[in-house]
């Protein structure tokens, strides 16, 4: 797999995740827009990420089944209209409704991350997965900074329209690029492979070891930038949106500082990779604690806490695809 392609797959499954994320900087705006309270505006996160989840279930196992190519082409552009819907929803049930969707479709990503394992040799598999899952984290980061610019200069709405945009400019690429694959079909139905899905999870030790990790840095990645916008913006901070988005800068530096994990993976270091990274997690809470007093300090929490999250999870994909191929 070459390096520019590589570089497309973390392009798209950045700007694919992203549109989950564009939110969480933007929850102030949206509870004013919508006349909901900050206690519960944080339903517009949980709808997304439940579909996410739903999505992982029912529509990733479709790659064994249908053309890939033909799969990721379908689900980007039918987030193209997931996005316009939620750019110009009129009250909170359409735009909830759009969320949903947009959640639902964003498994994408893991479509196109699955797609590059087999695509890459297998001597390489640990680098091309960490570099397109690079693209992953990066693109969940820098969606702040993307939403915060976007909606100071022309308002929430625009953050959806112009990711609309971006993401029908993506299709047109992807579809020059993705190989027109020649592959036998699994001879499973739909319901074999949702089955399967959770027959995997029982015979797999590994698997539910690593789907447990998964779970808790995610846990605490979300815990931390849904809620980092609401002290962010209230006195005596009171910071912009421009000023919350940029945070993501720095846990793109953190997410960039873990490039190499899937090289370590590639060598046999995985689980010690793992260790480390686990171990720097739990150490980032400290200065991220101090995020009202010093923002300085509060940087440093962040980058350590995205690095330590992306080394988990490059190391979780490098590991899991070669268990079974």
């Amino acid at each position: 797999m070459s390096r520019s392609v590589a570089l497309l797959f973390a392009a798209a499954c950045g700007m694919a995740v992203a549109s989950i994320y564009f939110a969480q900087p933007l929850l102030d705006s949206l509870a004013r827009e919508f006349g909901l309270r900050h206690s519960s505006i944080g339903i517009v996160i949980t709808v997304t990420q439940l579909c996410y989840a739903l999505g992982l279930f029912l529509l990733v196992p479709l790659g064994d089944l249908l053309n890939r190519r033909r799969l990721i082409l379908c689900h980007m552009l039918l987030s193209v209209l997931a996005l316009t819907v939620v750019g110009t929803a009129p009250a909170a049930p359409v735009l909830l409704a759009g969320m949903a969707v947009i959640g639902f479709l964003a498994v994408v990503t893991q479509t196109l991350v699955a797609y590059a394992s087999i695509l890459a040799a297998p001597s390489e598999r640990g680098r091309i997965v960490g570099l397109v899952t690079s693209g992953v984290v990066i693109g969940i980061l820098l969606a702040r900074t993307f939403a915060g610019i976007l909606t100071d200069i022309a308002g929430w709405r625009s953050v959806y329209l112009v990711s609309a945009a971006m993401m029908l400019l993506m299709v047109a690429a992807l579809f020059k690029v993705l190989p027109r694959e020649e592959r036998e079909k699994t001879s499973m139905t739909y319901s074999q492979l949702l089955r399967s899905v959770i027959d995997l999870f029982v015979q797999e030790r590994i698997l539910r070891i690593r789907a447990a990790f998964a779970l808790l840095i995610f846990a605490a990645f979300s815990i931390l930038w849904t809620s980092l916008v609401l002290p962010l913006s209230s006195p005596p901070l009171s910071l912009s949106h421009t000023a919350i988005g940029a945070f993501g800068f720095a846990g793109v530096a953190g997410a960039l500082a873990a490039a190499r994990a899937g090289r370590l993976a590639d060598r046999g270091f995985g689980e010690w990779t793992t260790g480390i990274a686990l171990t720097l997690l739990i150490v980032s809470w400290l200065p991220i604690s101090y995020a009202e007093k010093s923002l300085s300090v509060l940087i440093v929490g962040v980058m350590i806490l995205d690095l330590a999250v992306q080394a988990v999870h490059v190391t979780n994909q490098s590991i899991l695809f070669t268990v079974r191929p």
